[in-house]
């Protein structure tokens, strides 16, 4: 399998920040790891093996970056730098990343894909920038965060968390291009993000957004067996 490791610097974190990226050519998948995780979980918990067949034949190329959330969501400090860090982190992965992704791939579809904690990066990211993220898969994913802030709360809150926009929004702009788009929410019948993602997916159809929200039986919970399960059957 072609694999590829980088280390380059960001202006919008001012940090250096690590990615690997797995596969010579075909949809770009952006990766997020679960919370405070790192670029290499992927491929440690055996998310990239699990797609092995795919990225060798070039349908799939897998582009797993680090996170921030230390610095961000589980800071210890107040929620306005939280919030703060999120958003530059936003701008890492849409102002740098991307175009880097653009100009090595050009394939005109991108998708966010993420577990847990990284299924909110996915979701939220894909949702505030639908004319650049094409697709995403949230396995598990965690969408009320409220209790990371702290009791804080803002405008930037507000338009980062899709439970807390989305019911508002009706600018034709992004509804428009979200109904161009897939969205895939998969949780299990033991994931304590159940609920989180039923909430979500009645607010994108009271909207008019199609998702699937696939709820697994089997005793399915919040954990990576399943999860490498769901990514071999959506993506």
């Amino acid at each position: 399998m072609h694999r590829e490791y980088h280390v380059d610097h960001s202006n919008a974190l001012g940090r250096t920040m690590e990615r690997l990226v797995f596969g010579h050519d075909g949809l770009p998948v952006i990766v997020f790891p679960t919370s405070c995780g790192r670029f290499f979980e992927f491929e440690d918990q055996g998310m990239v093996s699990a797609i092995e067949g795919k990225i060798n034949r070039g349908q799939i190329q897998l582009w797993c970056v680090d996170s921030v959330d230390t610095e961000s969501w589980y800071a210890r400090n107040e929620g306005s730098w939280g919030i703060a860090r999120h958003l530059q982190y936003e701008r890492y992965i849409i102002e740098e990343l991307l175009p880097h992704i653009r100009h090595r791939n050009w394939n005109p579809q991108v998708a966010m894909v993420g577990c847990s904690f990284g299924g909110f990066h996915a979701a939220s990211m894909a949702l505030r920038h639908p004319d650049k993220i094409n697709a995403m898969l949230s396995m598990g994913g965690a969408f009320d965060l409220s209790r990371f802030l702290r009791g804080f709360y803002s405008e930037d809150v507000y338009y980062t968390l899709p439970l807390d926009f989305l019911p508002n929004l009706n600018d034709h702009w992004y509804l428009e291009k979200y109904r161009r788009n897939t969205y895939v929410l998969a949780t299990g019948q033991h994931d304590q993000c159940w609920n989180d993602n039923e909430r979500l997916a009645a607010v994108m159809r009271s909207k008019g957004i199609p998702v699937r929200l696939d709820v697994w039986a089997d005793n399915a919970g919040h954990d990576w067996p399943w999860w490498r399960r769901m990514l071999q059957t959506y993506l």
